[in-house]
């Protein structure tokens, strides 16, 4: 008995992460805001071809077009900015993660173009970040299959139009918002399919990889999450996490409430 509570326990824990994790803007947005903010979210474009000519510089100063950085296999673009104060890296933690957790490796499984959306940042930037995942997550094959990249105002322009990323820099912050997700790129440059949101799950991952590499598409859950959220009591834009996190404590006591009652039930029958 106590192993059956202890399991349903677990499980329902990881649920209510997922819960907390993909929860619908329209929960937690105040309505004045919710059309701005939507229009900032992925328009999923699966079939478009990236603009594969258009060039990018990665950490050795190298600057190549689009088309070089793509594997033979499928290819996973993280869309963010290295500066982020939020959650772009907390975004590449969770690919991450997930992907060690599922047992891919790269370059065989899949290639890693993370790209950056501001186009003041430069190669060392884009280094720093790279050396600090590299810490978190070894990968032997990390030196051929992940690319950390930078580009001009029209190349980041042409790639965001061609997977359907939409973000607005806030002058006042001087931060990007912008929309957390990824998107899996076969090897001919098409848009396979988006895993939005964070939390990712290395079952979804690997799932969308395979997809990519056979040049399949797939759908993608209409799922908003923003690096921020406007709060009209203050006119500024604030984190997700923090809404989330109270949301996700709401989640936890009924959830908990559930499993308990399960686990009586199912011990008195």
């Amino acid at each position: 008995m106590m192993g059956y509570r202890a399991a349903l326990l677990r499980h329902g824990m990881v649920l209510v992460v997922v819960l907390a994790c993909i929860v619908p803007a329209w929960w937690i947005q105040p309505a004045a805001a919710q059309d701005t903010l939507q229009a900032l979210a992925f328009t999923p474009r699966q079939g478009a071809v990236l603009p594969l000519d258009a060039p990018f510089t990665d950490t050795s100063g190298q600057t190549r077009p689009l088309r070089a950085f793509l594997g033979h296999g499928a290819t996973i673009v993280s869309m963010g900015y290295y500066a982020c104060p939020n959650m772009c890296e907390l975004e590449r933690t969770d690919l991450l993660d997930a992907l060690a957790r599922g047992g891919l490796k790269t370059p065989a499984d899949y290639t890693l173009l993370v790209v950056s959306i501001d186009p003041a940042e430069t190669r060392f930037t884009a280094r720093q970040a790279l050396v600090e995942d590299l810490a978190r997550f070894p990968d032997p094959g990390a030196g051929q299959g992940w690319h950390f990249v930078t580009g001009a105002p029209a190349s980041i322009r042409r790639l965001s139009r061609a997977v359907g990323f939409h973000a607005r820099y806030d002058e006042k912050l001087h931060q990007y918002l912008h929309p957390m997700g990824l998107v899996f790129i076969t090897p001919a440059g098409i848009v396979s399919g988006y895993v939005l949101g964070i939390g990712y799950q290395p079952g979804d991952v690997r799932q969308a990889v395979v997809h990519a590499a056979r040049g399949e598409q797939a759908s993608a859950a209409p799922i908003l999450l923003l690096c921020f959220h406007y709060d009209e009591t203050t006119g500024r834009y604030t984190l997700a996490v923090e809404k989330l996190l109270k949301l996700g404590g709401v989640l936890t006591v009924l959830m908990l409430g559930t499993l308990l009652g399960m686990a009586h039930w199912r011990g008195q029958g």
